[in-house]
């Protein structure tokens, strides 16, 4: 069994990249790259190995993190036009505290000096794909109100425009209604109900349909560029008002409906990002780029336990794009790990450090062999199920991780 599996991958560098990218059907214009866990610097040094590899030989043309979407526009001009300072950029372009990272760190500034003598149209970009969604909660909607208003504000003329600002502004009241961190656990104290609130999404949501009705003038007036980053406002501020909205939610659904609602903003954008900026490499957790329907047991959740099941942003892009999204999966295994799982099997059977496996080749390793889940999950380390192996293009698996730093 343990030579199968060695001779199902390959050690992790830029040649196996492309000799996995190789054995797909099609060149996908997504390329999922997960992580177990968040804040494990390895999987971050081997995401950006991959994306070096990707660009310099294979094409690609951007990379999207699980960072907010709108922060990330703050990276995306430093690594294209060098705007600000690098130190600031990673203060103020990343959500949950990723710009702390030093391997994020090593992209951002890999990605301004690859760009630095490049013409705008060889340029790489960055994006998050995240929603507004800091770990105390959403964040208010005026950000990407404020972003699309202006835009529509500045093309186009009365009749076909004439919703003021102060409408909106009226409308949002103080941004701290919208970011009290207490409605994260109770609905009471949301905003996302309230009369204000209502009468907002339906202004969003006629701006948005501006926005598209109004395209060909509003791409000739200003290019395709600047009206996709309006879309992307657009996208943002209804996203929001809809996660707002379920945060005021008193059934038993509720955070149930949150988590896919938060899922459904990831695959929005991703869907925007794959036509005009891919091919792209996505990084984030596995859960959120699976091909499965998720599912979370939670623990002690405001008194009780909660089965929670929605549509991971990677299984709605994976219904939409097929064979357009692929999916690299990421584990990690060693000495302490059961060898029972399927972590353990691995890090009996590969001496490497790195090791990128091809997940067809694995599952017929693998064939007759009862794996057992690791389901403790309360290390915030979520280990690949052995039943999802077949679901996943790739795997990408680090032998005895290093210590961070």
């Amino acid at each position: 069994m343990e030579s199968a599996i060695l001779d199902s991958g390959w050690p992790f560098e830029g040649a196996a990249i492309t000799t996995l990218l190789r054995s797909f059907p099609a060149p996908p214009r997504l390329l999922g790259l997960g992580e177990p866990t968040h804040g494990e610097e390895a999987f971050l040094r081997q995401r950006n190995e991959a994306f070096r590899h990707l660009v310099e030989h294979e094409g690609h043309r951007s990379i999207a993190i699980e960072s907010d979407c709108l922060a990330a526009l703050v990276v995306d001009a430093y690594v294209t036009e060098g705007l600000g300072t690098l130190d600031d950029v990673m203060r103020r372009g990343f959500s949950h505290g990723l710009g702390g990272s030093a391997a994020d760190r090593e992209l951002v500034s890999w990605m301004r000096e690859h760009n630095r003598h490049r013409p705008p149209a060889e340029r790489i970009r960055f994006f998050g794909f995240d929603g507004p969604l800091e770990l105390a909660g959403p964040g208010s909607p005026r950000p990407a109100l404020a972003g699309l208003h202006g835009y529509l504000a500045a093309h186009l003329d009365v009749p076909s425009f004439d919703t003021p600002f102060d409408t909106v502004d009226r409308l949002l009241g103080a941004d701290s209604r919208w970011t009290n961190p207490a409605a994260t656990m109770d609905p009471a104290q949301s905003v996302g109900r309230s009369p204000d609130a209502v009468e907002l999404r339906l202004v969003a949501d006629d701006l948005v349909a501006l926005l598209a009705a109004e395209s060909p003038r509003l791409i000739a007036a200003t290019s395709r560029e600047a009206w996709w980053r309006a879309c992307l406002f657009g996208r943002t501020a209804t996203g929001l008002l809809r996660y707002h909205a379920g945060m005021a939610d008193t059934s038993p659904a509720r955070v149930m409906r949150l988590m896919g609602l938060r899922d459904t903003m990831m695959a929005e954008n991703l869907l925007a990002i794959a036509p005009r900026y891919g091919p792209a490499l996505v990084h984030a957790h596995n859960r959120h780029l699976q091909r499965d329907r998720s599912v979370w047991q939670t623990e002690g959740w405001q008194g009780g336990d909660l089965l929670l099941e929605w549509w991971s942003a990677g299984s709605i892009v994976a219904a939409q794009l097929g064979e357009a999204y692929a999916f690299i999966a990421s584990t990690a295994g060693g000495a302490a790990t059961p060898p029972d799982t399927l972590e353990g099997v691995l890090h009996a059977a590969l001496p490497h450090g790195g090791y990128l496996i091809a997940s067809e080749r694995l599952a017929g390793a693998l064939e007759g062999i009862e794996l057992t889940p690791q389901t403790d999950t309360s290390s915030g380390y979520f280990a690949l199920d052995p039943g999802q192996v077949h679901t996943t293009d790739g795997i990408l698996f680090l032998n005895n991780i290093p210590p961070t730093g």
